[in-house]
């Protein structure tokens, strides 16, 4: 597999609270100090792209959070042989953001959703956002920042009602609805049992509108299948990364806020870029770092890959 895809986490401050990250409610965010800076991760990326990176995606916490974002943007979107340059995002901020970003250059974004009940949304979320959201989801597609997608996380008791309200989403506008099964990754994580998989969330699908139908969807070779429900403007995709293992065909690395590279999410090993550019290392020793990165990355599979329990608002989603 050519490792082409790196995510970037800009921030592991979040404006909303869901109840699978609890972002508001924890004490442990890492110091300002700490977090990158811009002429660090634009050095960063350019460095990547000489070993073969193509795909950048902006994560948090929440990215559009983060003063100096479009700057970021604009600067990684003058990066040579950057060919794909996107972000996830709650939507929050959407609206009044999405044409600075789309001028920025930046091309896609994802919006995590996990409900377009007004009540259950804030119950989730922790606050009464939803019609922003909304709407930033259409200015996005109003702006060109498409393809447009939407992820929702689906929980057993919490939302498991509201997957056919938000799979309808692709029939009333061009976007991706993906639903991805939730992982908990640490102990104030939502319980176990909550554990929803795909293929109940897909026969709640067809259910109400009929059998899928395979559909084929631009920039996707990461690790979702999508369909389409008959009649749809857009399509529905699955990521299954609970029960499947795809690992074989994973193309992405990780940088976190704080400067540390992780070949896989589950991996117990970082690299800590951070340190060798504030100790003053040159372009060449962090060069040789990546590439020995990007090898060790090819050997990593989920089965062989242990680490300590994590926070993905630390990680990046």
């Amino acid at each position: 597999m050519h490792i082409d895809y790196l995510r970037v986490s800009v921030t592991d401050r979040c404006n909303l609270r869901c109840i699978y990250c609890h972002c508001l409610d924890d004490c442990d965010f890492i110091d300002r100090r700490e977090i990158l800076r811009f002429e660090e991760i634009r050095r960063i990326v350019r460095l990547f792209a000489e070993c073969g990176i193509r795909k950048v995606r902006l994560t948090g916490g929440e990215p559009l959070i983060r003063r100096d974002v479009i700057e970021l943007i604009r600067g990684l979107a003058a990066v040579s042989n950057i060919e794909d340059l996107a972000l996830t995002t709650n939507g929050v901020l959407l609206e009044q953001m999405a044409e600075q970003l789309k001028a920025a250059g930046l091309m896609r974004v994802n919006v995590s959703l996990d409900s377009v009940q007004r009540e259950n949304y804030k119950r989730i979320t922790g606050f009464d956002l939803l019609g922003k959201v909304m709407t930033g989801i259409r200015k996005a597609i109003e702006v060109g920042l498409s393809p447009v997608r939407i992820n929702a996380i689906i929980l057993r008791g919490v939302n498991e009602l509201d997957v056919g309200s938000l799979a309808e989403l692709s029939m009333e506008m061009p976007v991706a609805v993906r639903f991805i099964e939730y992982c908990p990754t640490h102990k104030g994580a939502v319980p176990e049992e909550f554990f929803v998989p795909n293929s109940q969330v897909r026969r709640s699908i067809e259910d109400r509108f009929g059998r899928l139908a395979a559909a084929v969807v631009p920039n996707s070779n990461g690790p979702a299948v999508y369909f389409k429900i008959r009649g749809g403007a857009g399509s529905v995709g699955f990521i299954s990364g609970r029960t499947k293992v795809f690992c074989q065909s994973c193309n992405r690395l990780r940088l976190t806020s704080d400067g540390k590279v992780m070949p896989c999410l589950y991996s117990a090993n970082s690299y800590d870029l951070k340190g060798l550019i504030r100790g003053g290392a040159g372009d060449e020793q962090i060069l040789a770092l990546l590439k020995k990165i990007i090898v060790e990355k090819r050997g990593y599979t989920r089965l062989n890959s242990f680490t300590e329990e994590f926070s993905m608002r630390n990680v990046g989603g």
